[in-house]
């Protein structure tokens, strides 16, 4: 992949799940949610990440994700809005 600015070469991976050429932005896949430290023998077929039922970090300034009450990113545990 060549960058559109300068042209010089960019690093891509090819995404287990989906089959595309991507950059390597973080641990998914941003066209199909795959998670891309997984093998290609580790990825079953029709497995995705459901991203509407996820539930986001309540604190304002955070991004991550809430799992078993806390927040995976950075730790603090969910508040439900009132």
């Amino acid at each position: 992949m060549l960058c559109e600015k300068c042209q010089a070469e960019i690093e891509t991976i090819k995404c287990v799940k989906c089959g595309e050429n991507i950059r390597p932005l973080g641990n998914y896949c941003y066209l199909c949610g795959a998670d891309l430290r997984l093998k290609d023998s580790e990825v079953e077929e029709g497995d995705t990440i459901d991203i509407s039922s996820r539930i986001l970090c309540s604190d304002g300034t955070c991004i991550g994700v809430v799992e078993n009450g806390v927040c995976k990113l950075c730790g603090k545990p969910y508040v439900p809005e009132t």
